[in-house]
């Protein structure tokens, strides 16, 4: 891994968006939030080298998945030992959202990362699903499961199940887990006291904790997670409250709290279907891999409302998303690119983008695909990254590119799968495309 990294210099004009979104209008607010240089942001928001580190922290903080938007092309240097004078951090909150408006006006061509914006003409349905989750969370009491690995459209599906709640006058929140500080993750008791933290400040609702975390010494944390909900936040906002929980399979690490906190949501849930308070909590549960964790089956809220499994674009939906990005490709030429990357929706979508953005040709695309001049170069660099910095998995993905029949640990075929390197049909474990099967075999 570089020692530094920058941000790709496209996506410069959406990472400087994300500041003032997730409340920080001047460099020296998130600097001060983070206690490190202002240089050192400066740099990050301008497309400069920075340390590795701080560069996961900051996109963390902003809510970024640094592995989408980190250029990883060469080894940089990250600068240092200049007297940076820093200018206001991309100008007022009116300049930054007239920024987003050219990035976006007249459905400007949108780069594939992250989630897909509501009002995307390049958001393609899966239907029935969406329609499946906008009549589930209407119903009192409402628990969704969104389970789908990486880059495969989880979030833009739960940020417009959100939608929809909000829509309809409700209350709504998005508490994405992989944005919590690792401190967080100590033990049952912290974690659930900045679960409840989280919801009163995302209802922008005093925090009144400590006027209720005294049960927890007397009957426990979740008891009085519970009663914070039950006789405090919901009364508050006295009106439905849909909660979003984004990547909740980073709890699958940690014994103690998954078992505490896994056990409360299935509570509630049950609650809801006999008291009154309670058919106001309606949850949106998002993950993406197999639950692996020991959860009895009175216990688990991955058994119980609706499951929603979301599979890869079909031929059709493809060939939809080709006319929106107005583009000459037949079904011919679509089956030669699905051949190559199947019906992944990212890497559909990126391939697509790249055409219309002239880029880059299908057959070009198709000639060598794994080549360091590829498309796909910096995509496919992040995924053997995530297997250098794991070897049980890296040995475990050469066990599958050698032997289709291979037969791998539970947990290790889980997360293989949730990275999206792997299918699983029947007993078989393969490589989820031909892309990466020809990668990984260079590479591994």
């Amino acid at each position: 891994m570089p020692r530094s990294v920058r941000v790709r210099p496209e996506l410069i004009s959406q990472v400087k968006s994300a500041l003032p979104r997730n409340g920080y209008i001047r460099q020296t607010d998130l600097a001060e939030h983070l206690q490190i240089s202002q240089s050192t942001i400066s740099s990050f928001l301008n497309g400069r080298a920075v340390d590795y580190l701080n560069f996961r922290e900051i996109c963390r903080v902003l809510g970024l998945e640094w592995q989408d938007i980190a250029d990883l092309t060469t080894d940089l240097t990250v600068e240092s030992g200049k007297n940076i004078f820093l200018s206001p951090l991309v100008g007022t909150v009116e300049e930054n959202n007239k920024e987003t408006q050219e990035i976006f006006s007249s459905h400007s061509l949108e780069h594939p990362s992250g989630q897909v914006p509501l009002d995307s003409p390049f958001y393609i349905k899966r239907s029935p699903i969406e329609e499946r989750c906008y009549e589930q969370i209407h119903k009192p009491g409402a628990l969704i499961r969104i389970k789908a690995p990486r880059q495969m459209g989880k979030t833009s599906l739960l940020a417009r199940v959100i939608n929809e709640s909000h829509s309809q006058g409700d209350c709504t929140v998005i508490l994405d887990f992989q944005l919590a500080a690792q401190e967080i993750f100590v033990n049952s008791d912290k974690f659930l006291r900045w679960f409840c933290a989280s919801v009163s400040l995302a209802l922008d609702i005093p925090n009144k904790l400590s006027e209720y975390w005294d049960l927890a010494e007397m009957l426990g944390s979740s008891m009085a997670c519970k009663a914070y909900f039950e006789e405090y936040l919901l009364p508050t906002i006295n009106k439905p409250l849909t909660l979003g929980l984004d990547e909740v399979d980073k709890v699958f690490e940690y014994p103690e709290i998954y078992r505490d906190f896994f056990g409360l949501l299935r509570a509630l849930h049950e609650e809801g279907k006999r008291r009154e308070v309670w058919k106001r909590l309606r949850l949106v549960i998002v993950h993406s891999t197999e639950v692996y964790v020991p959860l009895d089956i009175n216990q688990s809220p991955f058994n119980v409302g609706l499951s929603i499994e979301l599979p890869e674009f079909n031929n059709k939906q493809i060939l939809d998303l080709v006319q929106r990005y107005k583009l000459d490709l037949d079904e011919t030429k679509v089956e030669k690119l699905m051949m190559l990357v199947g019906g992944h929706p990212f890497l559909v979508r990126f391939s697509l983008y790249h055409i219309a953005n002239k880029n880059v040709t299908l057959t070009q695309i198709l000639q060598n695909p794994t080549s360091s001049s590829s498309i796909y170069a910096d995509h496919l660099r992040r995924q053997s990254l995530i297997l250098t910095q794991n070897p049980e998995l890296a040995n475990a993905m050469k066990d599958v590119i050698i032997n289709k029949s291979a037969k791998l640990p539970t947990v290790t075929k889980f997360k293989l799968h949730s990275l999206g390197l792997i299918k699983l049909q029947g007993n078989s474990v393969l490589p989820s495309c031909n892309l990466y099967n020809q990668y990984l075999q260079i590479y591994l």
